[in-house]
């Protein structure tokens, strides 16, 4: 049986008091909308049609190519938002699937079960219901006597009786589609003159097979989004289930509660996360790292057997056995090679350290090339702006920076070379030459035991 798939995101979100479109909030630092997107087209095997308001323009350049869009031109409730498909889907497929762009953490597996549960009934609907958890505006299930369902009440209309009711409506439904288009028209409206799907499963219960409820355990998953309390609960909910995930995949977390880790990221094997640590975007962690605490890691790769404490890195690259931290900066382009050793409250800026280079403590190095083995002293500072461009410093192998050295672009200091303590080094130093001074002279060649 084929199926395509409808995502509702139309609503003004008039709760969440934002000039933001609802379902582009983030959660875990991804817009609402994509994940209902990914759900739907990963359950019915093609991108859903993407029901938006008038004047989406936002909604449209965040999604994309991952949906066909329709506009509701008016914005007259559920049922009247599906009818508008029409013309794009009637006789596409055998059912329909209508989820919402505010419930992201409805998963592709449970849709497939609804999919499944809906060519199975004889009925022309089957819909998500839930039981227990907090309602959050979701419509009661009334059933008759012999368990039956009969229809749902809205929470707006319902009665305290009925409010009563555990089993909530989660608006969620696979529709035979030549049955859909039809009913849809007969939907009544609401008091407020809305039309609503909830229509439909009294239509269903009606018409002899009735509608078939397909319960959903998991109580997170019918979080739907309409406030920013709703935004953290849910927030709070997808990190459990991304590091319970990495858990199992043998990475230690601490303190989960307190481990924040994007969609996006790779963690490897035997690496232990310690708390407050978030890691963003793209970043890819290799084995046995220890990352934290209190550390924001975002697009950045970090190789095997890295160590980062309490520091802040973005858009870096770490190769294999670096120790960064802690109360360090790795800014976009910061490349540090296998062996790098980078101490308290250092910067590094679009900037190569070689292997085995040692960065002191409150240093700062910017558009600079550093060969392997090379000592940056504590206080050593690239000079790479002169008020108008940037400047690039060249630091040959195994040279030796002296604390408090000044390295002023555009410069390069020779293999084997070496700077007083407190240099400001405004000329090239050549191989295996002591420069000191404020402005620091080229004083002598070292010879081989001075090195």
């Amino acid at each position: 049986m084929t199926t395509r798939g409808i995502v509702l995101a139309a609503g003004l979100g008039i709760r969440m008091k934002s000039e933001i479109p609802k379902v582009l909030h983030l959660l875990g630092g991804r817009a609402l909308i994509h994940y209902a997107l990914e759900a739907v087209g990963e359950a019915t095997g093609s991108p859903p049609a993407l029901v938006i308001g008038p004047g989406a323009d936002r909604i449209r350049e965040e999604v994309g190519p991952a949906a066909q869009f329709v506009v509701q031109e008016e914005i007259l409730g559920t049922a009247h938002a599906v009818r508008q498909v029409q013309g794009l889907l009637a006789g596409q497929a055998d059912s329909i699937l209508i989820a919402y762009g505010d419930m992201p953490l409805l998963t592709a597996p449970t849709l497939r079960g609804l999919i499944e549960a809906a060519s199975r009934h004889p009925g022309p609907l089957a819909f998500l219901v839930g039981q227990g958890g907090e309602a959050r505006g979701f419509g009661r299930v009334l059933r008759d006597r012999l368990g039956r369902v009969r229809k749902v009440i809205e929470e707006a209309q319902a009665t305290p009786e009925e409010l009563a009711t555990e089993e909530i409506n989660l608006g969620v439904y696979c529709v035979r589609e030549a049955w859909l288009w039809e009913a849809l028209a007969r939907v009544r409206p609401s008091p407020q003159g809305e039309y609503y799907l909830t229509g439909l499963i009294e239509m269903a219960s009606e018409s002899g097979a009735g509608a078939q409820a397909i319960p959903v355990r998991d109580p997170d998953e019918w979080i739907g989004i309409n406030t920013r309390v709703h935004l953290a609960q849910a927030e709070a909910a997808l990190r459990g289930r991304t590091n319970h995930r990495w858990m199992e995949s043998g990475v230690t977390l601490v303190d989960p509660a307190t481990t924040y880790i994007g969609p996006e990221v790779g963690i490897g094997a035997d690496t232990v996360i310690l708390p407050n640590t978030h890691l963003e975007g793209a970043t890819q962690v290799g084995r046995d790292c220890w990352i934290g605490p209190n550390t924001l890691v975002r697009e950045s790769h970090i190789g095997n057997g890295c160590r980062i404490e309490a520091s802040v890195l973005e858009e870096a690259t770490l190769e294999e056995q670096v120790q960064v931290g802690p109360f360090a900066h790795l800014r976009s382009g910061a490349h540090l090679a296998p062996g790098v050793h980078m101490g308290n409250f250092g910067e590094v800026k679009n900037s190569y350290l070689g292997p085995g280079t040692k960065m002191g403590h409150f240093s700062y190095v910017g558009d600079a090339q550093v060969g392997p083995e090379v000592n940056l002293g504590a206080g050593t500072v690239t000079c790479n702006f002169d008020g108008r461009r940037k400047n690039p410093t060249e630091i040959g192998e195994g040279a030796f920076i002296g604390s408090d050295t000044m390295l002023v672009a555009p410069i390069r200091v020779g293999k084997g070379a070496r700077t007083g303590a407190g240099s400001v080094v405004t000329r090239d130093v050549p191989d295996h030459t002591l420069a000191v001074g404020a402005p620091a002279r080229n004083l002598r060649r070292l010879e081989p035991r001075d090195e």
